[in-house]
């Protein structure tokens, strides 16, 4: 062999080796990154499991108490959309992973003024997509249940803060980002419009679709 195929053969021989180390640099990374995302799903759910049970009552149990951030506030519910999930106090990404965020600001569920809670396009406030005027939703919290009738959705800018705002009634303000299938930070976000009504108008529309 001469000189020449000698130095081609070392060549071939290091890219061969090259390629064979960058397939498990990625096959190790995809690996970490499934059983990430399998961790984050698994402690969401732990989570949820462990909280939601706290929340089943009909009766006010404890005096009220601001809770503080990311402890549990109570339960939301949307019956027709099979929806449920534990809502926590603040909106940081911590708290978004393992439940809903009830924005720091805004009254307690009961508390005149507009309650606003914030919800993850891809998880909890995934069943948002399908919600339309008439539907019932249910926030059950240490001081009793609250049931809000959703007068509309809109979508807005992700700068739009407006919706925010109370109108003097008891209403509910759930946010989420939009488009619910976009890839990366949404530009835009789903709003939920509620507002408060008596119990018995919660026949209409609660039941699983």
């Amino acid at each position: 062999m001469n000189v020449a195929n000698h130095v081609l053969t070392k060549r071939q021989t290091v890219v061969q080796s090259c390629i064979h180390l960058a397939f498990y640099i990625f096959l190790a990374a995809g690996l970490l990154a499934v059983g990430y995302a399998g961790y984050i799903i698994a402690d969401a759910g732990a989570y949820q499991a462990i909280q939601l049970p706290k929340f089943s009552h009909d009766v006010p149990i404890v005096e009220p108490h601001l809770p503080r951030i990311g402890e549990p506030v109570g339960e939301i519910e949307v019956p027709r959309l099979a929806l449920k999930a534990v809502i926590l106090q603040g909106d940081s990404s911590q708290v978004l992973r393992r439940g809903v965020g009830h924005l720091p600001g805004t009254p307690m569920p009961g508390e005149p003024g507009n309650v606003a809670l914030a919800g993850h396009r891809d998880s909890f406030f995934r069943p948002l997509r399908g919600i339309h005027p008439g539907d019932i939703i249910t926030l059950s919290i240490d001081t009793g249940t609250f049931h809000y009738k959703v007068d509309s959705t809109s979508v807005v800018s992700s700068r739009d803060v407006g919706v925010l705002r109370a109108s003097g009634r008891n209403e509910l303000t759930l946010v989420t980002c939009f488009p619910f299938n976009y890839v990366g930070a949404a530009p835009n976000r789903f709003i939920v419009h509620a507002s408060e009504v008596d119990p018995h108008e919660t026949v209409v529309n609660s039941e699983p679709q």
